[in-house]
């Protein structure tokens, strides 16, 4: 047999494995993640939500030197009030669950039709309904449907399902979905929010949330660690609840290994302690070192609980891709054969460092003016579509 031969029949053994490699895993999507998602409660929502979070994020600021007390950059510090005006939320959520929790139905209808009404403020956002565990699963499917009817579906808009607990969720969710897609026209998107310890390690020894996003295909776009509902159903006391304790890194490590290559993001939770009070400088300190611990383990979105967090978070990211910005373009020119870094990166490592840059470009902490490469080209490298 030649060559010609065997690779043909090579190419026939693994057609149904290729084809699997490429439905499984497609890649990037080619779209923007937001640096974090702020969480409000429907009943504070309204067409001043962004702006007042925004307001709020800079008063808190006032008679604090918090560039000093982070040691950060004068230009990076200038950037984050700049976004703080600009862009405040990338990404907001308006919450029927926890931070909404259990209310008339008549008082819900309300407030999801009222919510369906409020023109979008943030590039993205959407809802977060109550889980489809059974004591919850009707009003669930009430609001989000009320939401959609009332024409609160636009540009940018995702359904966050919380406390899942096993594939089947997934699937009757996909069903939901496609349901109401039917009926309205829409073509609806969601996450899991992974805060159960079923959606990590199923009953029979699998790690469920691998099977929960092939069961959701390509609805699900992302899955948010849930801090606190995880660490409790852990037995983690209240006051190790954090995103840093292993427990909480184990679980991202699933969800990293489990979403890699399939497009789909992964967010870190939150900090329930608030930058207020005396305690106000701590607190910031210690959002900014989570946020920029989610960071470096390739985590590049988080929660955000309180306008105050907002400061930390955009200081914390742009510190990030400031810091990084010079060895990656270095490197990059490098690799494209435009001068040497001194190292041998890989094409696997070319891909993280296009990405890397472009993740800077996206949140604002990089201006396209720094750029010395063709964007096209640099989104090709990094096998944007």
């Amino acid at each position: 047999m030649g060559l010609d031969e065997l690779g043909d029949e090579l190419d026939q053994r693994l057609a149904a494995a290729d084809a699997a490699l490429a439905a499984d895993y497609p890649g990037d999507r080619g779209v923007r993640q937001p640096v974090h998602t702020v969480y409000v409660p429907a009943d504070r929502y309204d067409a001043q939500t962004v702006a007042d979070w925004g307001s709020q994020a800079r008063a808190a600021l006032t008679g604090h030197d918090l560039a000093a007390v982070l040691d950060v950059p004068a230009e990076v510090y200038d950037r984050m009030t700049a976004k703080l005006e600009r862009e405040p939320i990338e990404d907001l959520r308006i919450d029927f669950e926890d931070g909404y929790g259990n209310r008339p139905d008549a008082e819900e209808d309300a407030a999801a039709v009222a919510a369906a009404r409020v023109a979008p403020q943030s590039p993205y956002y959407g809802l977060r309904v109550k889980s489809l565990e059974a004591p919850t699963r009707r009003r669930s499917l009430r609001t989000l449907d009320l939401f959609v009817r009332e024409g609160g579906v636009r540009e940018g808009f995702v359904v966050t399902l919380p406390k899942v607990t096993s594939v089947e969720q997934v699937e009757a969710f996909v069903h939901v979905l496609e349901t109401l897609d039917s009926a309205y026209g829409t073509s609806l998107k969601f996450e899991i929010q992974v805060e159960t310890p079923q959606a990590i390690l199923g009953a029979d020894g699998t790690a469920l949330i691998a099977r929960m996003l092939k069961a959701g295909g390509s609805r699900v776009t992302g899955l948010h660690y849930g801090t606190y509902d995880y660490s409790a159903s852990l037995g983690v006391a209240a006051a190790y609840q954090s995103m840093e304790h292993p427990v909480a890194d184990h679980a991202k490590d699933v969800m990293q290994l489990a979403a890699a290559g399939t497009g789909v993001f992964v967010s870190d939770g939150s900090t329930n302690v608030l930058p207020v009070g005396d305690g106000i400088h701590a607190a910031w300190q210690l959002h900014f070192r989570l946020v920029r611990r989610s960071l470096a383990r390739g985590i590049y979105q988080g929660w955000d609980m309180h306008p105050g967090q907002l400061p930390t978070r955009f200081l914390a990211t742009y510190l990030f891709y400031r810091e990084g910005f010079d060895q990656a373009a270095t490197r990059l020119s490098a690799y494209l054969g435009h001068g040497s870094s001194g190292y041998l990166d890989e094409p696997a490592t070319a891909v993280a460092l296009a990405g890397f840059v472009l993740r800077g470009l996206d949140c604002g902490a990089i201006d396209s003016a720094e750029i010395d490469f063709d964007l096209a080209e640099l989104a090709k490298l990094a096998r944007r579509p």
